[in-house]
């Protein structure tokens, strides 16, 4: 194929894919020359196409290539080509472009879909084959939705030589739509059951608040095997999966395992499950708290000094020491200034400890035995019953109000450890994993205080039980939102749902739908990658690029296990 030629058709197919790509070319296998100018070419196609060689082309990740912005050009002309399609791996085909070619024209190309049937090549594979005739030059693609299924092509453009146009024979630009349709192809899906009946309630909405995510998402995976025309198979599972040792249990380890493509139940997205598993989207939002009616406000405070602040106390304190003082004083004054019969114990006395006792009596709106004589000292003692009358009334008032308020000191989990509440969790899976696994020291603390109860079973119990017990008060009680209100609207008066409260346990992300994740390569392999800075030719023929010449860098040289 000329290099003019081919330098055109392969700006066409970059163009057609409208996105930022780097170059990376597979070294020669004839014609050098004719390749290195080639590739010389491509560098000025965007400042980001920078040639790449190698000697050879074989699993395990490339380094200094970003995925999904590399194109391989591959010559199919090449007595290796077949040993480099087969040591690339699964994650190779999906993150890089290929572009295969035939460099010798005087060698005629033929090629067969049964050349890629032992290639791990699938749906969102982007390969491109150069076949030329006398007149065009036809872009195909290949692949395949199923490692069973058989490969299938389409075309992808034609350049026509003569007028130097390239025709797009895409139907869209994007690659999955064009190829949604698996033909009626088995996927597996892993489906996590908590509850035996509820098999038989997955589509009827009865029982919604078992196994909410899994039902309702049980419906999205069947909606979205009708969209690629597709059949599901489910395997049945009683975990969303937890690691034991080396190994996964449940739904995972179905996934890592690839027994399954699909995880229809939701998971937690968790840091030690990002290697295992591949998460797709966060389909069905949840909460998880722990919800408990609001205390009355003597259970979490001392209600008698509540009802004036600070300031308001020290005033009385104030007001009832002036009046004290202003009573003792006028009392002294009549005594000395009037003969009263020192004898009358019905009578005031000058001392500020029966002035006490008057005051103290009057804050507490009670009478006292000795009476004042004189006109100063009973508009003192009148005013003090009056004053501390208004007081007395407004404290009165007050606490008969607080001790019907509830209190909202429980704010955080610190409060709620430290608050004489009782604790319960509803008893599933995650809940007993996620409580024992805490490494927080309040989470951890609410644990082994509060729900693993010295001398009796840990306080893991059903939904109905826990939420029983919560509206009999002074009990939180950790339960999925969503499900436990569904039992609370159907158990509670109105007047006790306005007294729940809720306070976040986990600190974990929305469960996310999650699929195979595509395992890393695993053949053996070393490889280097040369970076060309100034290429030298040793001859007219032939370029110089070895590892002698200074002018270029080594970028890798990994021996993969």
């Amino acid at each position: 194929m000329d290099s003019v030629i081919f330098l055109a058709v392969i700006r066409a197919i970059l163009q057609a894919l409208n996105c930022p790509l780097r170059i990376t070319g597979q070294v020669y296998c004839s014609q050098p020359v004719e390749h290195f100018k080639v590739y010389k070419n491509l560098t000025t196609f965007s400042e980001d196409s920078v040639p790449f060689f190698s000697d050879t082309l074989s699993g395990g990740d490339y380094h200094n290539l970003e995925e999904h912005h590399t194109v391989i050009l591959l010559d199919y002309d090449c007595p290796k080509v077949l040993d480099i399609l087969g040591n690339a791996s699964q994650s190779i085909y999906l993150n890089y472009k290929w572009i295969l070619f035939n460099s010798n024209p005087e060698k005629d190309f033929q090629w067969k879909l049964d050349s890629f049937e032992d290639l791990p090549i699938f749906s969102s594979s982007e390969i491109f084959i150069l076949i030329s005739d006398d007149e065009n030059i036809t872009v195909k693609q290949v692949y395949r939705h199923f490692l069973e299924s058989k490969v299938k092509e389409e075309v992808f453009g034609i350049y026509q030589v003569e007028e130097r146009i390239f025709e797009d024979q895409r139907k869209t630009g994007i690659t999955s739509r064009r190829r949604q349709n698996v033909d009626r192809g088995l996927l597996r899906a892993s489906l996590v059951i908590t509850h035996n009946d509820s098999l038989n309630h997955l589509t009827d909405y009865r029982d919604k608040h078992i196994d909410t995510i899994t039902k309702v998402n049980y419906i999205l995976t069947n909606h979205l095997i009708d969209y690629v025309n597709g059949t599901v198979e489910y395997s049945i599972v009683p975990t969303w999966g937890y690691l034991n040792g080396s190994t996964w249990s449940g739904m995972i380890g179905e996934l890592h395992r690839n027994l399954v493509q699909l995880g229809a139940s939701p998971l937690f997205y968790t840091i030690d499950r990002i290697p295992v598993i591949q998460y797709v989207a966060m389909t069905t939002p949840t909460r998880s708290k722990f919800v408990f009616r609001s205390p009355k406000l003597s259970f979490t405070d001392n209600v008698f000094i509540l009802p004036f602040n600070t300031l308001v106390w020290y005033s009385l304190i104030a007001l009832m020491i002036v009046l004290i003082l202003f009573l003792t004083l006028a009392t002294a004054i009549e005594w000395k200034a009037s003969a009263i019969d020192s004898q009358d114990s019905l009578t005031l006395r000058p001392k500020i400890s029966e002035a006490f006792i008057l005051v103290f009596g009057a804050s507490c709106q009670q009478g006292c035995a000795q009476t004042p004589r004189g006109f100063s000292t009973r508009s003192i003692t009148l005013l003090t019953f009056v004053a501390l009358m208004f007081l007395y009334t407004s404290y009165s008032a007050n606490i008969v109000a607080l001790l019907q308020s509830p209190s909202n000191k429980i704010k955080t989990l610190n409060d709620l450890l430290s608050s004489r509440l009782k604790f319960g969790v509803d008893d599933t899976v995650f809940n007993r994993y996620y409580f024992t696994h805490q490494t927080e020291n309040t989470r951890k603390a609410i644990y082994e205080q509060k729900i693993l109860q010295k001398g009796s079973n840990p306080a893991f119990m059903p939904l109905e039980q826990g939420i029983k017990l919560l509206r009999q008060g002074l009990f939180a009680f950790h339960m999925e939102t969503g499900v436990g209100y569904k039992v609370v609207t159907e158990t509670f008066f109105e007047s006790e749902k306005c007294d729940l409260q809720e306070i976040q346990f986990y600190e974990l992300i929305d469960p996310w739908y999650a699929i195979q994740r595509i395992p890393p390569s695993r053949k053996s392999s070393r490889w280097a990658y040369f970076e060309c800075k100034n290429m030298v030719y040793k001859n007219e023929k032939t370029p110089y690029f070895t590892r002698k010449n200074p002018d270029v860098k080594v970028l890798a040289e990994i021996s993969s296990p």
